[in-house]
């Protein structure tokens, strides 16, 4: 970017605001942004939905910087980490010595502060009922009353709301007034959840391709089993998880590439109770007193291989087959034990392929999305 445009850009105050480029190439995300493209063109109100970490709040500010209200403020307001007791202060604002302890001044509230500009609303479901019917008078009349004002002041702004709960169960509880439902809710955008979305490989590029260094290439920077494995993974956070796991693993990967040891333990396949009696019935079944030994291992070395087996077996039956869980008991790191479990040949679903006795066993990363993985001989 040149030195004249990013002054352009800072003069009219949208330097930090993302792209709509930069959120993603799957279809629904596409379609998503382009329904909020149109319905801004608009000034029609918007509401964004969609689970925890989907990126609401990244979408707000780029429709925000596309929009032909991009050189004034976008103010966020998140309702849910607002205290009742300053909510309506700090929305709607004050004039001087409105209550005790309120500033000399006054202060405009998040409302006067997106005049001209656009106004986001995180977890609107959130917002105190009561403040409800204030913010529909500011959005049906535009215009607000600061506390211990006498006169009302005029407003012109674009609301954008987010949610990730359901509003018509709120409505239908309560707890959300249905007349401001259909005023914020002129558009609605549905954000897809990431296990949900297609481009996963070209958004961890993108974030690699943030964190490293403008000389290294994100393709080269990461395995292809470390890679397999975020590709495979639900994501229970969404963007906000995926961001923070490339981020802690850019940061403690050992030498010029991201190793699956460098990603977090979340990220590593928990083994079910039910998964748990499969593995330990191959592993000890295999490496049973019974099985052939290779011509090549005399008795005294396969009798000694054969009790650290046993106790690698032990410990991880009573972790429940929890890495971290068996490596501590053992007294060794995760990536000893997982050497070790690679040296004895006993299998684990980290692995996916095993050489037991001349066979190929196969152990697919995809069970961490399912709850039956399935083996393969």
């Amino acid at each position: 970017m040149s030195i004249k445009v990013a002054e352009i850009q800072r003069r009219n105050n949208f330097v930090d605001y993302p792209s709509l480029h930069e959120l993603g190439d799957d279809a629904k995300m596409c379609d998503a942004i382009e329904k909020g493209k149109r319905l801004i063109d608009r000034s029609i109100p918007i509401l964004i939905l969609g689970e925890t970490g989907t990126g609401k709040e990244y979408l707000s500010r780029a429709l925000h910087a596309y929009s032909a209200r991009r050189t004034a403020t976008c103010v966020t307001v998140n309702c849910a980490s607002i205290p009742d007791s300053l909510a309506e202060s700090e929305l709607f604002g004050y004039c001087r010595g409105a209550f005790s302890g309120a500033l000399p001044g006054g202060m405009k509230g998040k409302v006067q502060q997106a005049d001209g500009g656009t106004l986001f609303l995180d977890e609107i479901g959130d917002m105190p009922f009561a403040l409800q019917t204030r913010l529909l008078r500011v959005l049906s009349e535009r215009e607000v009353i600061p506390l211990g004002a006498a006169q009302p002041v005029p407003v012109d702004l674009h609301l954008i709301s987010a949610t990730h709960q359901n509003l018509h169960e709120l409505v239908a509880a309560g707890r959300f007034r249905e007349d401001l439902y259909y005023r914020i809710a002129g558009g609605v955008l549905r954000l897809p959840a990431l296990r949900e979305r297609t481009d996963l490989r070209p958004l961890i590029m993108q974030m690699l391709r943030d964190e490293l260094p403008p000389h290294r290439t994100p393709e080269q920077s990461i395995s292809a089993q470390a890679l397999d494995l975020l590709l495979r993974y639900r994501w229970p956070g969404n963007l906000r998880q995926m961001h923070a796991v490339i981020r802690f693993a850019c940061a403690v990967m050992n030498g010029l590439q991201i190793q699956v040891n460098d990603l977090p333990e979340e990220l590593i396949p928990v083994v079910t109770s039910d998964q748990s009696v499969g593995l330990r019935g191959l592993a000890q079944s295999t490496f049973s007193p019974s099985a052939k030994q290779p011509d090549s291992v005399n008795a005294q070395t396969g009798s000694l291989r054969y009790d650290e087996r046993a106790r690698v077996l032990d410990a991880l039956n009573n972790s429940r087959w929890n890495i971290s869980a068996a490596s501590r008991q053992l007294g060794m790191c995760r990536a000893s034990l997982y050497r070790k479990l690679r040296q004895l040949e006993i299998p684990h679903v980290r692995d996916q392929t095993k050489f037991v006795q001349g066979q190929a066993v196969i152990f697919p990363l995809g069970c961490i999305a399912s709850n039956q993985p399935e083996y393969a001989t």
